[in-house]
């Protein structure tokens, strides 16, 4: 039982990796896939990253761990990564989380937010951006995913699942969003998961927040003239 969870794991985290180099390929990154030694920099030759990208002068180290796969030794693991990345202009440390089973909602929860309490809610997100900018990172994905599920709904798309990133691509892939906003979405996400998993980020500004609001208002006003004109 132990080995096929084990396997299964494994499996999802390659299958993430390769979605997500692909991913970063189409933006025209280089790709390293589980790096050799030799392409590494100094700072980076006592770890062994599941991926690197770069373009220009940007280079992005990324992980992608399960909940299942993650321990004492993980985490810390992936702290001093973080850490040293962090240390060194032009590089970005990204840690992706899959957790098919954090996609089983609470019997507590009272269903999904409407667009009535997504729209005072982000105004609450303005107001916490010039203070808390994480928090208001963390508090304005919470109401993209709401949203995205309202769209969801209206389009009557049949998902198999609800997870942010196969929502994200369903809807791209069916042509309900723009390739602009599948590819905010999707830095939305990479930036969402280190904070909700307690790493730092130094690349999160108040001006990409505030464009996530704001598509997030226009998914919202799209709804609205959606309803009008079927009344």
């Amino acid at each position: 039982m132990l080995n096929s969870l084990s396997t299964l794991t494994a499996k999802l985290e390659r299958e993430q990796l390769l979605k997500l180099a692909e991913n970063y390929r189409q933006k025209g990154y280089e790709i390293f896939l589980h790096p050799n030694l030799e392409d590494l920099p100094d700072f980076l030759k006592n770890y062994r990253p599941d991926l690197i990208v770069r373009r220009g002068e940007e280079s992005v180290v990324i992980e992608v761990k399960s909940r299942a796969s993650l321990n004492s030794y993980s985490d810390q693991y992936l702290q001093n990564l973080a850490q040293a990345v962090e240390k060194h202009p032009g590089w970005r440390f990204e840690f992706v989380m899959i957790n098919p089973e954090d996609i089983t909602y609470s019997p507590k929860s009272e269903g999904s937010l409407q667009k009535h309490d997504i729209e005072s809610q982000l105004q609450v997100v303005k107001q916490l951006t010039t203070q808390h900018l994480d928090s208001a990172m963390l508090y304005c994905w919470s109401l993209v995913e709401a949203t995205l599920r309202l769209i969801t709904e209206k389009e009557k798309l049949s998902l198999q699942r609800l997870d942010p990133l196969y929502l994200v691509k369903q809807l791209a892939t069916e042509g309900v969003i723009s390739q602009s906003e599948y590819r905010l979405l999707m830095d939305a996400i990479s930036f969402r998961n280190p904070i909700a998993h307690g790493f730092k980020t130094t690349q999160l500004t108040q001006n990409f927040v505030y464009e996530l609001i704001e598509i997030t208002e226009k998914f919202l006003k799209d709804l609205n003239t959606s309803d009008e004109l079927m009344n």
